[in-house]
């Protein structure tokens, strides 16, 4: 029940993201940048929002209240832009075949500040349906079991099965009764899908591990730092030395000291000056004195961020697949077969998401049983191995993909056709296959990473910091569009990104993400090497092999 919220909410947020942005020109006759400026906007702050939507749920109402009023505000959020079709006085008139937005009647106030209004409830959904849906279905299992651990494994696997099955149905049924049928039922198919997904939530509450909220994780971190630099200039003698204290609700397992990030340690310096209550042994002020667990906790934050940021990169090649590949797709053959029949160029990322949800399956119940033998590793292979397999395809599809296209401007410049390659577009399937594969092994391992690696109390933080990577990958590959188009355009090799990209050369940006993504590689490595698993006290993990992560 849990994985549905986002399975829902994602029908009608992303789904049908590119759609919305047709409707909003169509139905609503704003112009291209106004439109692009609303789905921009809504995106971004939907991804980022998702911190706060952590915070606030592991600070004040805990998983399942912040899920309940999440999937609310997500079902109104897509209840209200549904109404906005379907009630002609909540959009303006249409244009009729004018395609110009400056001469049809724009919408007034009101009809967009309700349509602002749905996009709103939607952020608010997704801040909190994204951040804390998955973390609390793997509070559904107890990881101090064998089959509870290998149930928190296969669940990270089948829970982004379930998105890839989400997203062909979004991007091929919904899609195509927006577009062809009536916007007012394709807007209204995702509104009642999260109205089931509600349904199934609440009903399910009696069977739930439902943890409450422990207070602000993040109130500790900024703590450990502050104190840090406090007491940067105390002499730092041993382990033994510094105080440590475990809350009794404590939801976090006890942490031994590790000897990186030394520096931290001197916030759980006990002075003379610090006083500890006498009723529970903790200091009674925590800004000038932290705990050996609090400092643990916070080297858990501080290791994994350098492999965050080796997943921007990560998301800024797989985010290709999403536009530029459209347009590659959009200029070349689309015929099936001798048939008439044009499959539509967006379609051709479903290729992308059923590489995703078939290999997960073979993934799960084949390559890992088979890997485990040979490791002895409950995973088969190690995360942080995963993710490394991750990266090296993401690159490998951006070689495909510049080979591809370079054979694509090559057909359309010898065999001119008009703008329209002769060579057929499912030349790119390769490249959206191993872009699947890809997220296979590089998305849901970053998932599972974040949510084993981060302190339990912060597994909602965990969730949110995987989307704003997605983010910084979406606005770093915008950042860089703009960046090739404008050092391009006046080079002799002419403008990489042109509108027409036969006369471009959108091989060679294809060629710079590679290249970049090849750096990336190296850089994950040199964190990788350095990297140590979290492990709790009473817990035995087997040592990795340096260099091989």
């Amino acid at each position: 029940f849990p994985s549905g919220n986002e399975t829902f909410e994602k029908l009608g947020a992303i789904g049908t993201l590119s759609n919305l942005l047709i409707y909003l020109t169509t139905v609503f006759n704003l112009s291209n940048i106004k439109a692009a400026t609303i789905i921009s906007v809504f995106n971004g702050t939907a991804n980022f929002g998702t911190l706060l939507g952590a915070y606030i749920c592991d600070t004040f109402l805990g998983r399942y209240n912040t899920l309940a009023a999440a999937s609310l505000a997500s079902f109104l959020g897509l209840l209200l832009i549904q109404l906005t079709a379907a009630i002609p006085g909540l959009h303006p008139p249409s244009c009729g075949k004018s395609s110009d937005a400056a001469t049809c009647k724009q919408p007034t106030g009101g009809q967009m500040s309700f349509l602002l209004t749905g996009f709103a409830l939607m952020i608010i959904g997704a801040g909190g349906i994204r951040p804390c849906n998955l973390a609390f279905g793997v509070d559904q299992f107890n990881p101090n079991t064998e089959s509870g651990r290998r149930g928190i494994n296969s669940f990270f696997n089948w829970y982004f099965f379930t998105r890839g099955v989400q997203r062909m149905i979004s991007v091929t049924l919904i899609v195509y009764i927006q577009a062809n049928v009536s916007w007012s039922i394709g807007l209204a198919i995702p509104a009642i899908l999260m109205l089931i997904s509600c349904a199934l939530f609440f009903g399910g509450t009696k069977m739930y591990v439902i943890v409450k909220a422990s207070g602000s994780p993040v109130t500790s971190l900024i703590q450990v730092f502050v104190v840090s630099i406090k007491k940067r200039n105390l002499k730092y003698l041993d382990s033994n030395s510094l105080f440590n204290y475990i809350p009794k609700k404590s939801i976090n397992k006890p942490l031994p000291h590790t000897d990186q990030f030394n520096w931290l340690d001197r916030a759980a310096i006990l002075t003379p000056a610090d006083k500890i209550n006498s009723e529970d042994g903790s200091p009674e002020n925590p800004w000038n004195l932290c705990s050996l667990q609090q400092v643990e906790e916070a080297k858990c934050v501080v290791r994994v961020l350098p492999i965050w940021v080796s997943g921007i990169i990560y998301y800024l090649a797989i985010a290709q697949q999403g536009t530029y590949a459209i347009f590659q797709a959009n200029q070349a053959d689309r015929r099936m077969g001798n048939t008439k029949f044009q499959v539509p160029a967006a379609t051709y990322g479903v290729f992308l998401m059923l590489s995703l949800t078939a290999f997960i399956p073979v993934y799960d119940r084949v390559l890992v049983p088979f890997l485990r033998r040979l490791t002895g590793k409950e995973g088969g292979i190690t995360i942080l191995q995963r993710l490394g397999v991750g990266v090296l395809i993401s690159v490998l599809s951006m070689l495909v993909s510049g080979v591809v296209e370079e054979q694509r401007r090559r057909i359309a410049l010898t065999r001119p056709t008009g703008e329209i390659s002769s060579m057929s577009a499912f030349w790119l399937v390769p490249q959206f296959v191993l872009a699947g594969l890809a997220e296979v092994f590089g998305a849901v391992g970053q998932v599972e990473f974040y949510y084993k690696q981060f302190p339990e109390n912060m597994r909602s933080v965990a969730g949110a910091l995987n989307y704003c990577g997605i983010a910084a990958g979406s606005y770093l590959s915008t950042a860089l569009i703009q960046l090739v188009h404008r050092t391009t355009e006046g080079a002799p090799t002419g403008n990489w990104l042109p509108e027409d990209l036969n006369k471009g050369r959108l091989d060679y940006y294809y060629y710079l993400v590679g290249g970049l993504g090849v750096l990336n590689f190296g850089y994950f490595l040199w964190c990788s090497s350095g990297y140590r698993y979290k492990k709790a006290k009473d817990e035995v993990v087997q040592p990795e092999v340096k260099g091989s992560a």
